[in-house]
């Protein structure tokens, strides 16, 4: 948390290292981009196998869409882009700060009289917060073309009414709790990783136990931020499903 208050606080001072912060983009983003979508698609079309099961019994495959769509932008896929970045980029952050922080790297970067939250910190955690909802709304867009995919082709439930009782039934509201819950999940996931290489010590023991211990945390402070969160949002009876009547 100190380390978390350290960067909120250079961030909005302007300390900001543009150059490294635009490397770490393309590692948080483009590097991150292809297991994303390939776990996004599954993701989709294995719900997709499940609800068309089920709701085709009930004779409402109409609404099969509209809620594919609010699982995947309410929880789904800001779960799963979160749980990829925690997996990929959060234990390559922990590794790598870690290694420098076992060879005085950081030591080398205070002699030199630069800030090691300012050039290392901070630019991971900033690329986080605008690679994650980047990457939720992709994911978001892969998992439900691969359900419209899957359930058109094995199903034969028609594309447009798979698109259509999604786009009734999908509201700005749920854009919006889905982007800030991906921009929570990626700070906590850069934050929690860096902090976790910071203060690693012991070697290359020490490395590879900070590296796990970063994975782990981040993995279950997703699942308890995802609960709070959703309490917050979703609280109370909703109304989403009326649409789609």
């Amino acid at each position: 948390m100190v380390l978390g208050g350290q960067v909120v606080l250079r961030i909005f001072k302007g300390n900001i290292h543009w150059k490294n912060t635009a490397e770490q983009l393309r590692l948080v983003g483009p590097a991150s981009l292809g297991v994303s979508l390939l776990t996004a698609g599954f993701v989709g079309m294995v719900f997709t196998i499940q609800f068309v099961r089920e709701f085709a019994k009930l004779g409402l495959t109409r609404s099969v869409g509209g809620v594919l769509a609010l699982a995947l932008s309410r929880e789904l896929t800001p779960v799963v882009t979160a749980i990829i970045l925690a997996g990929r980029v959060g234990s390559a952050f922990a590794a790598e700060l870690g290694t420098m922080q076992v060879s005085e790297q950081m030591d080398s970067l205070r002699v030199l009289y630069t800030d090691p939250v300012d050039y290392l910190v901070t630019p991971r955690v900033l690329a986080s917060m605008i690679a994650g909802p980047i990457l939720n709304v992709l994911c978001f867009l892969m998992g439900m073309g691969a359900a419209v995919f899957l359930a058109d082709i094995v199903y034969n439930v028609p594309a447009n009414v798979i698109v259509d009782s999604a786009r009734r039934a999908l509201t700005s509201y749920d854009v919006m709790t889905s982007m800030v819950k991906s921009w929570v999940f990626g700070t906590v996931v850069a934050t929690i990783s860096c902090a976790w290489g910071f203060t690693t010590s012991g070697g290359a023991k020490g490395v590879g136990e900070s590296t796990t211990s970063a994975v782990v945390i981040s993995l279950v402070t997703i699942f308890i931020a995802d609960f709070f969160l959703s309490l917050v949002f979703f609280q109370g009876q909703g109304d989403a499903l009326k649409q789609l009547k």
